[in-house]
């Protein structure tokens, strides 16, 4: 956690969510899911590290060396609380903003790439893997991201608008994605 790659990281991650935070936020936050989906994501990437480093803590004091005389361990548990204090106030944001169906898979795709990207750099997980583990894990990653993008994409196909109380139909083009253009929870308009 303290190399100099690591440290980067997450020097650049809390610029970008302070940034998300104090400049776009209360600019685009209601209309722009991203902006709350970042945020989440973006720290959830540093709650995942500083939990694995506070079970590594807890793993090693159990096993007779006592970690938690120093200072880094009480770091990682504060930096969890706060992080995760941070995600679930700008999850519930989200959720009371833009529709579930939409904000579940974009949530789950950020904070999973962002969570690789940490892990990558602060375990350096693939520098023992061998090219066709990497390409493995590659290939794993790709399919639950297009599963989760047809998921999405196919959500309300074989439902008509007479289904679903409406005598008119929108296409995809017309239903907002990243954006919510009216109140309330749903970001499409015939719901």
């Amino acid at each position: 956690a303290t190399e100099p790659g690591f440290l980067s990281y997450s020097a650049v991650v809390l610029v970008v969510v302070l940034v998300l935070i104090f400049y776009y936020e209360p600019r685009y936050g209601k209309t722009h899911m991203i902006v709350y989906v970042g945020i989440c994501s973006l720290m959830g990437s540093l709650t995942v590290m500083s939990v694995k480093a506070v079970a590594i803590a807890i793993k090693l004091t159990f096993s007779g060396m006592n970690q938690f005389k120093y200072f880094h361990a009480w770091i990682f548990i504060i930096v969890v609380t706060i992080c995760s204090i941070l995600q679930i106030n700008y999850l519930n944001k989200a959720l009371d903003n833009f529709n579930t169906a939409v904000i579940s898979p974009v949530y789950y795709v950020m904070f999973t790439t962002f969570t690789i990207l940490a892990s990558m750099i602060m375990f350096k997980d693939w520098a023992s893997q061998s090219g066709l583990q990497i390409a493995t894990q590659l290939c794993g990653f790709v399919t639950i991201l297009s599963g989760t993008f047809l998921l999405h994409k196919t959500k309300d196909m074989g439902n008509s608008g007479s289904l679903r109380g409406s005598a008119t139909t929108h296409s995809p083009r017309e239903t907002p994605v990243f954006i919510n253009s009216g109140s309330g929870r749903s970001t499409n308009s015939n719901l």
